[in-house]
């Protein structure tokens, strides 16, 4: 999987995805035509100072990396962070990732 990096790719994602939401994390998924999957993995200053949001990110993307099932087909995938998040270990995390992924058609 690679990863996604323009803005402009967020904004496509946020604007034209479907999204599933929980108390620790939104799941935002498009499909794509470019054949493989990507991901991109965001927290705002509202989760907390710099040292949390990385952490809930890698959080996330351990998450992600460790998925029983990886995502078929090509999708573009955004996870945002939320409050929870930094209280919550990565298998906390990839069970609301697994749920959220096979509800939206991703796995």
């Amino acid at each position: 999987m690679e990863t996604l990096k323009l803005n402009g790719d967020f904004r496509r994602v946020y604007g034209r995805g479907k999204s599933l939401a929980a108390p620790a994390l939104v799941t935002y998924a498009l499909r794509s035509r470019r054949g493989k999957c990507r991901y991109g993995i965001t927290a705002s200053k509202k989760v907390g100072n710099a040292v949390e949001r990385v952490r809930c990110r890698r959080v996330i993307r351990e998450a992600l990396r460790t998925l029983d099932k990886p995502p078929r087909g090509s999708w573009d995938l955004v996870f945002v962070a939320r409050g929870k998040t930094k209280h919550m270990k990565s298998t906390q995390i990839q069970e609301i990732m697994r749920d959220h992924l096979a509800k939206l058609g991703v796995i």
